[in-house]
């Protein structure tokens, strides 16, 4: 079970789903850790600053990703990254770049889910249009798309695994969406 964060005002936090994991159809769907995140907006010319202060070539082609230890960052349009870190703090990695960017802290608005097993792919696609299959969708792919009646950022992390973001409020419907539709693919 994920520990509670205390806040500053000395109040404890528990992740939205913490512990919530299923296994369905040979499909293993589990609630991630909480992880820090940052919505990354920045021009052309700010790349290369921003990717030395992240440790990372930030991914600069539709739907790729870059990684570098326990920090990935999520291309999702020509000037828009999700960055996420499971240690570090990208934000403060970011505020000394004198470069033009824009750099947001949305650790607490989002949830991850790791979906992985021989159903992962036709469980996803139970409800994103996208072809997923490895061919068209390889490893270290991502997307913002949706899933069901929600907006997610999907990343192939293997060949039969992926991660989900959400936000925290749509958490509870992707959740049920994603047990329901393992125990469909399996």
């Amino acid at each position: 079970m994920a520990k509670a964060a205390k806040s500053a005002a000395g109040v404890a936090r528990r992740p939205a789903l913490a512990g919530r994991e299923a296994l369905s159809g040979g499909v293993r769907l589990s609630v991630l850790p909480p992880a820090e995140r940052i919505s990354l907006r920045a021009p052309v010319a700010s790349v290369a600053s921003l990717s030395k202060a992240l440790g990372l070539d930030l991914p600069v082609k539709p739907k790729t990703s870059a990684s570098s230890g326990p920090r990935t960052a999520l291309w999702l349009g020509p000037d828009e990254w999700l960055v996420i870190d499971q240690t570090g703090d990208p934000l403060a990695d970011c505020a000394g770049v004198k470069a033009l960017h824009s750099a947001v802290g949305v650790s607490h608005r989002n949830v991850a889910f790791s979906v992985s097993g021989a159903g992962a792919e036709a469980t996803l696609n139970a409800g994103c249009p996208q072809d997923l299959s490895l061919e068209a969708f390889p490893v270290g792919a991502c997307s913002r798309t949706i899933l069901g009646k929600v907006e997610i950022v999907l990343l192939r992390t293997g060949e039969d695994a992926f991660r989900v973001e959400c936000w925290r409020s749509f958490s509870d419907y992707v959740h049920a969406f994603l047990v329901e539709a393992a125990a469909d693919a399996g």
